[in-house]
């Protein structure tokens, strides 16, 4: 009776420490992030075409000290740091919930679309209304976002299945389309050719926080957005082997699919709100951690927007400093990380697929 019970007990020992060891290591992730996440946006406060000393920083942030280095430090960089996170984390959960729901690693916000939507409506709404309203871009920014997002499913979903290249092939389709929307408003409208480097920057990438109102709003609606993302994130892995095996484990595909698309829009909307078209960070940043805390979308959700944070901030930092005092845009530097790790993904995906 010994024996068999040792034979038994052993595996379940086995698993025990499996389970052990992969809740040490993600909250050993969590805690790097998050630590990671404080260094940057310390750097980012200390750093820029003006340096400031960390004591002037620390009595600035606490209100001891007025003058430049108050207002560069409170009304400048404080404001764009937060921002920064906020994008950065909320294209990287928008990322890792469409990768999840299409069902393959080359979806992003940007890659498919979802970005440019969000930026067309943006410039739409700029051009209708004649300036930049805190309230109302992000929210025409998010219209667009979920125009697009559905757009995107419905055309991936030709044939009756979801492939990694109806998705790219949708992505490049509409991002296209939205791109000669944008240039045409651009060409017809006065207002927005008067402002067209500021709306030509937007669009290369770059954060810009012209009101604190409109950081509240856009924290507001990725907030939203992240708390759908939680909530659905058990449901995403449903998806992983097909709508009808999703609806066997009680998950209703039409609702989840409406659900997941509402908190893709309202995470990408934000973001571009904010940021404007900033690529690949919803690409790269789940791949990363996925290796490390493994793909349940429940756990990989967290640690996904603390990733997208500390990226985007060192992003926004190098964009600021490696060519001061000029300024680069954001976008640029994403792109030049994100664009040869997609067509990595995308020849090994080819290769699988052989």
């Amino acid at each position: 009776m010994r024996i068999a019970s040792l034979v038994i007990d052993t595996p379940v020992a086995a698993r025990l420490e499996r389970s052990v060891a992969r809740r040490t290591r993600y909250l050993a992730t969590v805690a790097g992030l998050a630590v990671a996440l404080a260094a940057a946006a310390t750097w980012a406060l200390l750093l820029g075409a003006v340096p400031i000393a960390p004591g002037d920083v620390a009595a600035a942030l606490l209100g001891r000290i007025e003058g430049p280095e108050a207002v560069i430090v409170r009304d400048l960089r404080l404001p764009r740091v937060a921002a920064a996170a906020l994008v950065g984390g909320a294209l990287a959960v928008a990322g890792t919930l469409l990768q999840g729901f299409l069902r393959n690693p080359l979806a992003d916000p940007y890659v498919a679309g979802t970005s440019a939507g969000a930026s067309l409506g943006a410039v739409a709404a700029i051009a209708t209304i004649g300036v930049a309203q805190p309230v109302v871009v992000p929210a025409a920014a998010f219209v667009g976002a979920l125009a697009a997002a559905a757009a995107v499913w419905q055309l991936a979903r030709l044939g009756g299945r979801t492939t990694v290249l109806t998705v790219l092939l949708s992505g490049v389709v509409l991002t296209s389309f939205a791109g000669a929307l944008v240039t045409f408003m651009l060409v017809m409208n006065d207002r927005l050719a008067l402002r067209l480097r500021a709306v030509l920057g937007w669009l290369l990438g770059g954060i810009s926080v012209i009101d604190l109102t409109e950081l509240a709003a856009a924290a507001l609606i990725t907030a939203l957005g992240l708390i759908i993302a939680f909530v659905l994130a058990p449901r995403v892995d449903a998806f992983a082997f097909g709508d009808e095996t999703a609806a066997t484990l009680g998950v209703d595909p039409g609702r989840t699919t409406a659900a997941l698309l509402l908190a893709t829009a309202l995470l990408t909307g934000a973001a571009v709100a904010l940021g404007g078209l900033i690529g690949f960070v919803g690409l790269v940043v789940p791949h990363a951690l996925r290796a490390l805390v493994g793909a349940t979308s429940r756990l990989l959700v967290p640690v996904a927007f603390l990733g997208g944070s500390v990226v985007l901030v060192l992003a926004d930092l190098g964009a600021r400093t490696i060519v001061a005092p000029t300024e680069l845009p954001v976008g640029v530097l994403t792109g030049l990380v994100g664009a040869p790790f997609f067509l990595f993904l995308l020849g090994r995906s080819r290769a699988i697929a052989r």
